[in-house]
């Protein structure tokens, strides 16, 4: 799994810079993409829209742009533009109804990989991608299995360690992400504009 992750990222290297993946397991059948959309925009609905050519369009918003995934039993929100990380505030109530896991890098750093439930963040590892930086927060069980894939790594496998990152979520909820899915034109996106108010 860290190896089709590690394609993905040579072939999408700009995703390297920087990203946040969220991926959300509602607990209700009958919380919609919609209602979980509305959520991450603070409780308003945010704008939809087409991009022709999303990569290079997202960095002209100054916001977050999303791409949204369905997988079973899960959606998985990408967002592509800065690397903007979901604010705890938001983590946390989207967890009072479902897990919630996100890992997120910029490019100041800020590698982080998170795991939100029952209207708690449960557990957080920041610097993941620097072995003799890294902090990790609350239930440190949560992460195990993270641990164990980025010690499986090189010390400057990076690009390794940002792939375990999208392996770990992957083989926690059964949401992952292909390739080609980022390299598309004409595609739909959604635009927060209500993120980081409480």
């Amino acid at each position: 799994m860290i190896d089709h992750y590690r394609s993905l990222f040579s072939r999408q290297q700009r995703f390297e810079d920087a990203l946040c993946w969220t991926v959300v397991q509602p607990l209700d059948e009958e919380i919609t993409v919609d209602d979980l959309l509305r959520w991450l925009n603070g409780g308003r609905d945010p704008e939809k829209r087409t991009m022709a050519y999303p990569g290079e369009e997202a960095g002209e918003e100054d916001l977050p742009v999303l791409f949204v995934y369905e997988g079973e039993g899960a959606w998985g929100f990408l967002e592509f533009s800065y690397g903007f990380a979901t604010p705890d505030h938001i983590l946390t109530e989207l967890s009072k109804e479902s897990r919630v896991w996100m890992t997120t890098w910029h490019f100041n750093g800020g590698y982080t990989m998170l795991h939100a439930a029952d209207g708690k963040i449960r557990a957080r590892m920041r610097n993941f991608i620097f072995a003799e930086h890294t902090c990790q927060e609350g239930d440190l069980s949560v992460l195990a299995e993270f641990r164990s894939m980025l010690k499986g790594l090189d010390t400057e496998d990076y690009r390794g360690k940002r792939s375990a990152a999208f392996a770990f979520i992957e083989s926690s909820t059964g949401m992952g992400i292909e390739a080609e899915w980022l390299d598309v034109e004409e595609a739909p996106v959604y635009i927060l504009d209500n993120w980081n108010e409480v």
